[in-house]
């Protein structure tokens, strides 16, 4: 911590330039000015909004080339690039009137540009619009977006799927650098809390080009929580209730920025008990808890900006076994683990005269612990073994501590050409402290290289690029002595190189639709569980073998999306095909040890495909109504002709929803209702279960309301209404008859000074 601070101050002492400054009016096609825009620049994290008179300013700017992004809600966004030569430039704008959803800056593919302009095709939320959804955690608001689902174990846990791949071939970024926290078990969660995030981006394909391995299948992208407005100081506070689990999500935020300097800080707590089926039965050992805490600190001058964040996350989570004791308490009883990640990133952009170089480093730590009780045969589980845990060593104790660089440099542009060159690279230790060894203590080490220019001409844009990594993973020898037996968990010296390239296309036919083509490679290193693995893996109840031979994932996809505007509608269909050389999977041997099944990792040649396809429909002169539909389907099999395991079903989402402000006292306020027809999965592996078909109805409201001169957003929506009782086809307790939640009524409210 005290060697990035002390990166942060030197950095920060550099000589500045002359200061830059914009501003402006902002106004409709009418001439009227419009109060409360927001005037943004992405990679300077500095924003502002207009005044009464439509008038906005922005001081202390790099002497270099910047994005200004202006959005309003019900115009259309607009994005200037300004090359700031002068002290003071003065930019106005006249925005249009939208229909549709703003157009957004797009943060996590190379070139930073707004949706509507990028070349390929990357699904945005809000953190807010997760939560209008009603969603108890982060991850489950993440599976409303069209091609995404999850692996869940109940509500606690839950592990992100893109167009039915998941584990490590879905990268998760956060604060800038990657999330890692033994992402390869589907027994925990990813230890992301809406309370330090902004928004997310999705990239449903491979990105390899861009961060490497284990971003075969996608990327989540999210953006941390956005400092103040320039001058200004911010405090929320909000409060969730969550009926089905008797569960509590209480936050709180404060922010203060000036020219200069900006500063934030969030936490959080989240308490939930055991969730109701829609047989109205708990299920027993799903209730958890969380802590939140994020701060971040960040300067910019005319020479650099810089950003400096913190983030911590602790949860205890039960692990489920069987719908038995009935009660609301919310401390897991055993087993459970405590899971343990610290993250800080120091991000800089270095302006120079005709180009400018952005550096991110990051440390996390992250610790996973799994606590058990141990009983002689004809022993029972009892309600009053719920702990005080060190009455326990704990049976699984990693520690993973991972550094992070990601180095980049844009090169001087001219008008049409735009060209970044960057390394980015880790170094990654684990050790066991345990009695038990899941994964051997070893060492990662990646690098990599990459090259990507993106050429734009009239309504044509086409980007592309190489990359070249390497990995490299040794391990330790272990002997656990295991009864009678001894497993032996042999040291690896393994070594994976892999070029990666892309190319996309995106231009308009018949001027009308927008079209995007692309074609890429990727690549996933087998990680240290695939590897190594030798023992009881009690999260997945199963003996598991890995594979010291095991070879790269390799894949290549071809994307096509295509979407049609007109004032009052749109569709759009996305198809992929994805084919995957060497695809790893376990699968079972036949035979058992210690009455647990065995299961060996191993490889085959496989295929995806499908797309989402929808449209949205805005009747005039109904400006206040929206009908939303999208269908998603997935099929995935090996070469073999086998099906691959866990592969979601299909699904159709229908939403009605109504949009509209009352007088001066509710602004923002919206009414949907929500029907997600989920279809039958039958197409399942060998040791898989078959699951039927069920329909979800979930309603909402809400809205920002405004009393005297307090103000305040609340929500309020119902899940599941019907109380159905339903199977996902990617949950873990399926397989034990033990069936989704039920009915839950959600209800939220914030503040903000």
């Amino acid at each position: 911590m005290k060697v990035y601070i002390s990166i942060l101050l030197i950095g920060l002492t550099i000589v500045a330039h002359a200061q830059r400054s914009v501003s402006g009016t902002i106004t409709n096609s009418q001439n009227e000015p419009l109060f409360g825009v927001d005037v943004f620049i992405e990679e300077l994290h500095k924003g502002t909004s207009t005044n009464e008179n439509g008038y906005y300013e922005l001081n202390n700017l790099p002497n270099n080339s910047i994005k200004l992004t202006v959005a309003f809600i019900g115009f259309e966004t607009q994005i200037k690039t300004l090359n700031l030569q002068q002290n003071e430039t003065v930019l106005n704008f006249i925005l249009q009137e939208a229909v549709f959803k703003m157009d957004e800056i797009i943060v996590s593919t190379a070139f930073n540009k707004l949706q509507s302009e990028n070349v390929m095709k990357v699904e945005r939320a809000t953190a807010q619009q997760l939560k209008n959804k009603g969603a108890a955690t982060l991850i489950e608001g993440l599976s409303s977006i069209a091609g995404v689902s999850q692996v869940s174990t109940g509500i606690g846990i839950g592990k992100p799927v893109i167009r039915g791949l998941r584990g490590n071939r879905v990268l998760v970024y956060t604060q800038g650098i990657r999330l890692e926290n033994q992402q390869f078990g589907d027994e925990h969660g990813l230890g992301i809390d809406e309370s330090s995030i902004e928004s997310v981006e999705v990239i449903k394909g491979p990105a390899s080009l861009l961060y490497g391995s284990d971003a075969l299948g996608g990327v989540l992208y999210f953006n941390p929580t956005k400092f103040a407005e320039a001058n200004s100081f911010n405090l929320n506070i909000n409060q969730s209730y969550y009926a089905n689990t008797q569960g509590s999500n209480t936050s709180f935020g404060v922010k203060q920025t000036n020219d200069s300097w900006k500063f934030l800080v969030n936490g959080a707590r989240n308490q939930h008990s055991d969730y109701k089926t829609g047989d109205n039965e708990r299920v027993t050992n799903t209730r958890f808890n969380e802590t939140i805490f994020n701060t971040a600190i960040g300067h910019s001058n005319s020479f650099i900006s810089s950003t400096l964040r913190f983030n911590f996350n602790n949860t205890k989570v039960g692990i489920p076994e069987e719908i038995g004791i009935q009660n609301t308490h919310k401390t897991p009883l055993y087993p459970y683990q405590d899971l343990t990640n610290k993250m800080v990133s120091f991000n800089n952009i270095f302006f120079l005269p005709t180009s400018k170089i952005t550096s991110t480093f990051g440390y996390t730590f992250n610790n996973r612990k799994e606590f058990e009780l141990h009983h002689e045969e004809g022993e029972v589980h009892a309600e009053e073994e719920v702990h005080p845990e060190e009455e326990l060593v704990a049976s699984l104790n990693l520690d993973l501590k991972t550094f992070s660089y990601d180095v980049k440099w844009n090169l001087p542009k001219s008008e049409k050409v735009e060209t970044i060159i960057g390394i980015q690279g880790l170094n990654q230790k684990n050790k066991n402290f345990g009695e038990e060894i899941l994964i051997p203590n070893a060492t990662t080490n990646d690098f990599g290289a990459f090259l990507t220019s993106s050429f734009d001409w009239k309504q044509h844009s086409l980007q592309g690029g190489i990359r070249f990594d390497t990995r490299a993973i040794s391990s330790e020898k272990h002997i656990v002595l295991h009864e009678d037996e001894a497993h032996v968990f042999e040291a690896i010296d393994n070594s994976f190189e892999n070029f990666s390239a892309s190319l996309g296309y995106k231009t308009t036919l018949f001027k009308k639709i927008t079209s995007r083509f692309n074609f890429a490679s990727g690549f996933k290193a087998p990680n240290l569980a695939e590897l190594t693995s030798n023992g009881i893996h009690h999260g997945s109840n199963r003996f598991e073998i890995g594979n010291s031979a095991l070879k790269n994932e390799k894949n290549f996809q071809s994307d096509i999306a295509l979407e049609y505007y007109s004032k009052h509608f749109e569709i759009f269909a996305n198809g992929f095909y994805n084919h995957i050389n060497n695809y790893i999977f376990i699968n079972p041997t036949g035979e058992f040890e210690d009455e647990y099944a065995i299961y060996k990792y191993t490889q085959e040649n496989a295929n995806l495909y499908g797309g989402e396809f929808g449209f949205h429909l805005h009747p005039h002169p109904l400006d206040w109504l929206h009908l939303q539909s999208s269908f998603d389907f997935i099929i995935g099999k090996q070469n073999n002709g086998n099906y691959l395991p866990l592969i979601p079903a299909h699904k159709l989402t229908n939403t009605l929803r109504a949009e509209y402000d009352i007088n001066n006292w509710l602004k923002n306020g919206f009414t949907l209702i929500t029907v997600e027809s989920n279809f039958k999965q039958k197409n399942i592996s060998e040791f898989e279960t078959a699951t039927n078909n069920y329909n979800l109805v979930n309603i909402g409201t809400g809205g920002k309301i405004n009393i005297s001169k307090m103000s305040f957003n609340i929500n309020l929506n119902i899940n599941n209404l019907f109380n159905t009782s339903y199977f996902s086809h990617l949950s873990r307790l399926k397989t034990n008859g033990i069936p989704n939640i039920g009915r839950n009524f959600i209800t939220s409210i914030k503040f903000e000074i």
